[in-house]
Formats: structure tokens, sequence, C-alpha cells
């Protein structure tokens, strides 16, 4: 039977949040958190193949896919993006709920789960640590970087009008991890009809750094309190091979050293072989683990 799809809309202060559902209201309820600067089609190819005794429901965050921008002179910083979580379980009614999150929407899950702990029971994260920290001596470049950055921004000229055809190679040539077909499927919400062609329906803001980073020491103080089951899911050309490249051994080694230590039998991480979009471009290579995860350790839950 095939899974039962429809789009919804979370009211907020400046507009709504977006987000499509797979499945009944009735089921297990999982929250999928997209990536910097996608969608929630990012899901579109690997819920189907996961258990449709789940309930579904992957998020656009603010200034992402089909979601409002935020008001003229605000920012996004992920701890926003953490607010808007919220707001949609709170909205949902849910009590307790699993998270599976790519990217930096692990970042956000990883942090959602550290400060709520008792509402998140997985935390599934798909080539991501589950945190992005700044190192503290990079911090004031880092800070001065953002600002200088949005400031230029703010004078910046109206959304660029592509072909649709541009609009597909632009996307690639700033995710060569994607292919042709997937960067469709990003594309059929990521942007919208103008006279001429189309933009793209993210909001430009949303391209700057985070200007409110968590420190790695911060990270692994906050990520004490989880009570979550983490896997961690790592394909060997993402970021993965950034850690063997030495881009982040230090900064990866130590956070999945304080998943270990922290939550012990609670915490796995698995390597796969693929890049970092491996489940939109190649989903069979996760489903089957995120399966086992779910049917390992399966819980009860709760609404509101």
């Amino acid at each position: 039977m095939a899974f039962l799809l429809k789009e919804l809309r979370f009211k907020v202060p400046w507009g709504h949040l977006a987000a499509k559902a797979w499945g009944s209201s009735e089921g297990r309820p999982i929250l999928c958190l997209h990536g910097w600067l996608d969608n929630a089609n990012t899901f579109d190819r690997l819920i189907p193949l996961l258990p449709q005794d789940y309930y579904y429901v992957a998020l656009d965050f603010s200034g992402h896919g089909q979601s409002s921008h935020l008001p003229n002179g605000m920012r996004y910083q992920h701890l926003d993006y953490v607010t808007d979580v919220h707001r949609v379980i709170t909205s949902l009614g849910w009590q307790r709920f699993s998270i599976m999150a790519h990217s930096m929407g692990g970042v956000v899950g990883g942090v959602f789960a550290s400060v709520f702990p008792e509402a998140v029971h997985h935390l599934i994260l798909l080539d991501s640590y589950g945190f992005f920290p700044v190192h503290s001596n990079l911090l004031i470049n880092h800070l001065k970087k953002a600002i200088v950055h949005y400031t230029r921004l703010e004078g910046a000229n109206g959304a660029k009008v592509y072909t649709p055809e541009g609009a597909i190679q632009r996307l690639l040539d700033g995710n060569p991890s994607l292919t042709s077909d997937t960067a469709k499927v990003l594309l059929q919400r990521g942007t919208k009809p103008v006279d001429g062609g189309v933009v793209f329906s993210r909001d430009i803001r949303v391209t700057l750094n985070n200007s409110a980073p968590l420190s790695l020491e911060q990270c692994l103080q906050i990520m004490k309190s989880m009570q979550s089951n983490v896997h961690v899911i790592l394909a060997n050309e993402g970021i993965a091979a950034d850690l063997m490249r030495g881009v982040y051994t230090d900064v990866g080694q130590t956070l999945l050293s304080g998943f270990k230590e922290n939550l012990k039998g609670r915490f796995q991480s698995t390597v796969v072989d693929g890049n970092h979009f491996v489940h939109l471009n190649e989903p069979e290579k996760i489903a089957k683990i995120i399966v086992n995860q779910l049917h390992e350790r399966p819980y009860t839950y709760s609404h509101l």
C-alpha cells in the first residue's frame, strides 16, 4: 500500500512553516529535518523505503522550501531552527517522537535532543555529527565574517531569475554530490515560477554563516543531557571523507567519542559507501540500517 502524502502548514508570527507528511497521523511520529539550503524533498526517495506504521513529517525550516521568510532586518540562526522544531511539535501535540536528520538538520536535531531530552527517542543522523562547533580560537574571525557578509547582503539586488535548466545547473555547481535527477527533486520544492523563468524559493539570508555558534566544549557539555538512542550514519565520501582528510578530524572524532562515553549502549555509528547526499542519491544503502534501528529499539509515544 502506498504512503498517504499530504502538505502541512503551521502558523508562526511572520507567516507559516511548511511541511509534508507521509502515513497516518496515528503512527509513531518521526520528524525529518533537512540540510542547509535544502528542503523537505530531501527525504522523498528515502521515506517510501521505511516502515509504513510511522508518521513522517518533513519540515521546511524558516526561509527554506515553502516556508515563509523572516521579516526584513532579521537573520537566521541555528537556534531559531531549533525553535521551529519546538513550534511544530507543539502544534502537532507530540510529547515523544523521533528525529531523522541530514547535515545541518542533524545539528538542529542534536541541540533539540539535548535541550528537550525527554521528548526524543531516536536521533538518526545522516552524514552529520549532531553538532557543528566552531573552535574558540576561530570565534572572533567567524563572527566578523558573519556580520560583514550580512551587511553586504542587505544591499543585494533581488533574486536571480533562471531557466529551469539553469537552476538545475546552479544547484549542481554548488552541490557536486547531487545528480541531475536528485537536483530536480530538491528544485521541485526549492524554486517558484516567475516571469521569464524560476527563482530559488529560499531566502538569500539563509546562505550566511550562523553567527551564534557553539564551541566544541559547549557541545560536549550539552550532549550529556541526551536520553535518545543516537545512530550516526556517515558516508565515506561525505563528512567521513573530510574527517579522514583531516578537515574535521579532531572535531568529528571528539564528538563521536563524546556520544560513546555519554550514551554507552544507546549510541551506534555506521559508515556506508556514498557521498553527502547518499540518502537522496542511493537511499537503499541506508534504509535497512534505519529500519533495523526502529525495529530493534521500538518506543511508546504519546500526544498532548
